[in-house]
């Protein structure tokens, strides 16, 4: 994983965490990489993966047991908010970004809409 220079990568390292669970590649109960695993996977100190792990257990998305490891949360309903937060927050920034670029709200409704039947043609 390459990381972005303009984000603490601990929070780069729950964002992937969070999409491989909105995504589906990580599932309800599902076991995290340890600490030392999953530090040795990303190149990262221990320590970093140690505090993504503490903000996605106190954000509820993710529960330890002690001694068996951590595990993604159950909670469907957590999950699905997890994914509205997440496409809401996407859509918010296309937004802006469009805004500040000079297009109406028309405008972007349009390209949007162009895109969208492209992909269904497809």
């Amino acid at each position: 994983m390459e990381f972005n220079e303009n984000l603490p990568i601990y929070i780069q390292i729950m964002n992937l965490i969070k999409s491989r669970m909105i995504s589906g590649e990580l599932s309800g109960g599902d076991k995290l990489p340890s600490v030392r695993e999953f530090s040795k996977e990303l190149r990262v100190n221990p320590n970093t993966i140690q505090r993504a792990y503490q903000e996605l257990e106190r954000e509820e998305l993710v529960f330890t047991q002690r001694g068996m490891g951590t595990f993604v949360t159950e909670d469907i309903q957590t999950i699905n908010k997890l994914k509205r937060d997440m496409a809401t927050n996407i859509v918010q920034d296309f937004l802006i970004t469009m805004k500040e670029l000079g297009f109406s709200t028309n405008e972007i409704i349009e390209i949007v809409s162009e895109w969208v039947e492209k992909e269904e043609r497809e």
